[in-house]
């Protein structure tokens, strides 16, 4: 499955990632200090290939590629938050779907891409017509991220602890209309 989604930055495609093909680019992004919040700059290629590997076979996980300009350059995860380290935190509803995005580190930044890719994760994420409102677990320092989803329509539920990831974090969601409330007017 792959899927193209247009944004004022021009068209993103998203796809399965592969773990045996992908492997090396997602580690060198993970391994990135700029990639410090996903817990996974230790990690050698066998560790994130088998990280992947495991997501892949999962019933409960999806990881995605995404591409702009036909170069890779974010990754997304969407997840079942009720089987996880979030269950116990979070009474999961019927179509609730988990989200983690990634913007590839770049020597050269583009003004709006990254609230371009987290509008492309969100549409991914509302294009199931099951998902109803997708749940974040942000790092409670990470605040540029909590800005980029302030403006994609998350709101902040509670601060958790997540003992699994060791970390504090804002339990956020954002159901589909206030995804499209405030994303309403912005060019996608």
């Amino acid at each position: 499955m792959s899927r193209t989604f247009p944004s004022g930055l021009g068209t993103f495609r998203v796809a399965p990632v592969d773990p045996d093909a992908d492997i090396d680019l997602l580690h060198a992004w993970l391994a990135h200090p700029k990639s410090a919040f996903w817990l996974m700059t230790d990690f050698s290629k066998e560790d994130t290939a088998r990280y992947f590997r495991s997501v892949h076979e999962s019933e409960h996980e999806n990881a995605y590629i995404g591409a702009w300009e036909g170069g890779p350059c974010f990754l997304a995860e969407l997840y079942s938050p009720a089987h996880g380290e979030l269950a116990p935190h979070h009474d999961t509803l019927p179509g609730d779907v988990g989200m983690h995005f990634l913007v590839a580190p770049t020597t050269a930044p583009v003004r709006g891409f990254t609230l371009a890719v987290i509008t492309t994760v969100m549409e991914l994420a509302f294009a199931d017509p099951a998902t109803e409102r997708v749940v974040v677990e942000p790092d409670v320092r990470n605040h540029a991220v909590h800005r980029l989803n302030e403006a994609v329509g998350f709101r902040i539920e509670s601060t958790v602890h997540l003992a699994e990831s060791d970390k504090d974090a804002y339990l956020s969601t954002c159901t589909r209309e206030d995804f499209r409330t405030a994303t309403r007017g912005v060019a996608r």
